[in-house]
């Protein structure tokens, strides 16, 4: 966290679009790109922490997707503009030579998207905690999605600080952590803070597409993460996805991680990103 990234904006079809940029520790270096995309309601700050171990080997860039954190708003939200927008930075943060994306969550979902339709633009998409169930599953156990609630406006910051809540809900034995992305989460305006997200940016209709297609579709190396105590992705939901990305996609399971796991496990998921990445540059 005592290394902030370069704050930047690109334009998308007429929104402005945020992203954080950590150059590496030499800028002159020309090393691998990777795009680190956040989940629902959330923003780039949820890879601040993550995004400086990564530097070593890459030049590491995280947005903010429309309607989320610092970006622009939209009348009408799709998977194809976000797909537009992470092709967007991309390009505008200069991430060379086949750069990776991973995606969390609903920035999962949007990687799927983009690496079904632009695959061959990078070198690999890894989807982490991001729940396709089976049809089976599904009919035994149905499940649905969290819902964002109402926004609210607070007098003051603290106030609103407090009223931070992860989704799904979950304890987290890295506080600082939470409160680290909570104080990224708040804006100030005329009636007092609110959160930074668009209401309508997480509608009913983000499940509503066919991302089972996109994920079986995707057209470049691809690997799962989740937690093991994954509210969302349990191991049958994995082993659904696997079934879709073919034998050769890895599938990693982070002990003791529930869904968040970057707040919960951020160096053990830093480690399996490092040696999954590595991996795949080293049999190009």
């Amino acid at each position: 966290m005592a290394r902030p990234g370069q704050s930047h904006f690109v334009d998308v079809e007429g929104c402005p679009i945020h992203y954080l940029l950590w150059p590496g520790d030499d800028v002159a270096a020309d090393r691998r790109g990777l795009l680190l995309v956040h989940g629902g309601g959330a923003h780039a700050h949820w890879w601040s922490f993550i995004a400086p171990f990564l530097t070593r080997d890459f030049r590491v860039a995280a947005i903010d997707l429309s309607g989320m954190g610092d970006s622009g708003r939209r009348a009408d939200y799709t998977a194809e503009l976000r797909a537009a927008e992470i092709s967007a930075v991309i390009g505008d943060a200069r991430l060379k030579a086949m750069p990776f994306v991973v995606g969390h969550s609903f920035g999962g979902f949007m990687t799927m998207k983009f690496a079904a339709g632009q695959g061959g633009e990078i070198g690999g998409a890894v989807i982490v905690d991001s729940p396709i169930r089976s049809p089976e599953e599904q009919a035994r156990d149905p499940h649905e999605p969290p819902v964002m609630g109402k926004k609210r406006v607070y007098d003051d910051f603290e106030t609103a600080l407090s009223r931070f809540r992860l989704m799904p809900a979950q304890p987290c034995e890295n506080p600082f952590l939470v409160e680290f992305i909570g104080r990224h989460s708040l804006a100030e305006g005329a009636d007092g803070w609110s959160w930074k997200f668009d209401g309508e940016a997480m509608g009913s209709r983000r499940f509503g597409e066919p991302f089972h297609e996109y994920l079986q579709a995707v057209s470049c190396r691809a690997a799962l993460m989740f937690g093991e105590k994954s509210a969302l992705v349990s191991r049958d939901t994995a082993a659904y996805m696997s079934s879709l990305m073919g034998p050769e996609a890895p599938i990693v399971e982070i002990p003791e991680a529930r869904h968040h796991v970057t707040l919960d496990q951020p160096l053990a998921f830093v480690a399996a990103l490092r040696a999954l990445l590595q991996a795949w540059v080293r049999t190009e």
